[in-house]
C-alpha cells in the first residue's frame, strides 16, 4: 500500500496523520492571509469617517471683513454666524418679511467680565428673533456696530475704520438666534483718524470700568456689556 495512507516510520500511524493535519491547516492560514492582502475588504474610495469633514452649517463670513493684522486698526464686525444650537439660518426669499425691530433682540457679548494688564477683551453680539414668525434681516458688517464707552464717553467703535463692509439678507426662523465671530478691542481710544497703533492712545486701566453696546442698522441693544480693565 501506498505510504501516504500508511505512513511509515518508528512512531505510531496517529502521531503521523497528527502532523500532517497540522501542516495542512498551516498551509490554509497562509492560503486565507495571501487572501486577505490581496482582497483588503472593507477598503474602498468611500468618503471618510473623519467628522471634521461634515459641512458646516454657518454663514460664510465674507473674506473682506477680516480683522487686520494691525492691532490697533478696528476691523469690520464679521457676518453672523449661525447658533450651534438653533437652526441654520437660510438665504433671504420673498415668503418671509423683514424683521420688525420689536421682534428683534441684541445682546453684546464679551469673552470675561474682568481683564488682566495683558488681556485684550473679545467683544461681539447675539441676534435674536424673539417673534413667532420668519422674518428677514441684514446682518452683513457695513450693518454691524459695536461701541465701547465708559460714563457718558465713547471710547471705541467699529466703525471708526471698518473697510470692505458687506451687506447680507438673512432669514431668521422664529426664535432663532444667530452670534458674530469675535473681534479683539485692543484696549486704545478710537476715531477715524486714527487707524494705525502709532496714533492711538492707550485707555485708562488699573480697574476701569468699560461698557459694550451693540446695535444692527437702527436696532440698538438696551442692555450693556460690563468689562473691567486691569
Amino acid at each position: 500500500m501506498s505510504t501516504f495512507k500508511n505512513p511509515v516510520g518508528p512512531q505510531p500511524p496517529q502521531v503521523y496523520w497528527r502532523r500532517r493535519a497540522m501542516l495542512a491547516a498551516g498551509v490554509l492560514v497562509v492560503l486565507i492571509v495571501i487572501i486577505l492582502i490581496v482582497v483588503r475588504p472593507g477598503s474602498g474610495g468611500g468618503a471618510s469617517g473623519d467628522p471634521s469633514s461634515t459641512p458646516s452649517d454657518t454663514v460664510a463670513s465674507d473674506p473682506a471683513a477680516t480683522p487686520s493684522a494691525d492691532p490697533a486698526a478696528t476691523a469690520p464686525a464679521a457676518d453672523a454666524t449661525a447658533d450651534p444650537n438653533a437652526p441654520a439660518p437660510s438665504a433671504a426669499t420673498g415668503d418671509a418679511k423683514a424683521c420688525s425691530p420689536s421682534a428683534i433682540t441684541l445682546k453684546p457679548v464679551t469673552d470675561k467680565s474682568s481683564y488682566t494688564a495683558t488681556e485684550l477683551p473679545q467683544i461681539s453680539m447675539s441676534i435674536t428673533n424673539t417673534g413667532k414668525t420668519d422674518c428677514v434681516i441684514n446682518l452683513g458688517s457695513n450693518q454691524q456696530k459695536l461701541v465701547i464707552t465708559s460714563g457718558q464717553d465713547q471710547y471705541w467703535s467699529s466703525k471708526d475704520c471698518q473697510q470692505n463692509g458687506t451687506e447680507q439678507d438673512v432669514t431668521l426662523t422664529a426664535g432663532q438666534t444667530l452670534s458674530t465671530p469675535p473681534i479683539a478691542w485692543d484696549r486704545t481710544r478710537s476715531s477715524a483718524d486714527t487707524c494705525t497703533a502709532a496714533n492711538r492712545a492707550p485707555v485708562t486701566a488699573g480697574g476701569a470700568s468699560y461698557r459694550l453696546t451693540v446695535s444692527v442698522g437702527d436696532i440698538t441693544s438696551t442692555d450693556t456689556r460690563q468689562m473691567i480693565l486691569n
